[in-house]
């Protein structure tokens, strides 16, 4: 078992990276979190808003990110992560998930976490604290 206590300072997790952005994921995030705005499921409504296209939600990229940790929680949870959102995710879009350690202590594993599309443009940037269970 992968255990995440072994990472050091400057070391990374596994990246993940999800599959190309489809309209299905967005219309089921919309549903789940209830946010409808039509910029994220109808293209007319999009270009309207001066957009290419209907682009994704902060959030769905944002809530993505913690897919990260998923293989630890046996060890701990995720006790604080905050972002800043740096680029638009368009339908298609490719986006890697990566975290790596920037500080650690005996109680919990600081990362750096950030969102990369095919582009190698960062999307979202920030920390997240993965507070280890005793």
């Amino acid at each position: 078992m992968t255990t995440i206590r072994k990472w050091q300072v400057g070391e990374s997790l596994p990246e993940v990276t999800l599959a190309p952005v489809s309209r299905l994921d967005l219309i089921k995030y919309a549903g789940a979190s209830g946010d409808y705005n039509p910029i994220h499921t109808i293209d007319e409504e999009a270009k309207k808003a001066g957009l290419p296209g209907i682009i994704a939600h902060g959030m769905w990229t944002m809530g993505n990110l913690a897919k990260l940790f998923t293989p630890y929680y046996e060890e701990g949870f995720v006790q604080d992560y905050f972002v800043r959102f740096q680029s638009m995710v368009f339908l298609n879009d490719v986006i890697t998930l990566k975290a790596t350690v920037k500080e650690k202590d005996e109680k919990a594993i600081r990362f750096a976490v950030a969102a990369v599309n095919q582009h190698g443009k960062e999307v979202i940037k920030g920390e997240a604290v993965f507070s280890l269970y005793e």
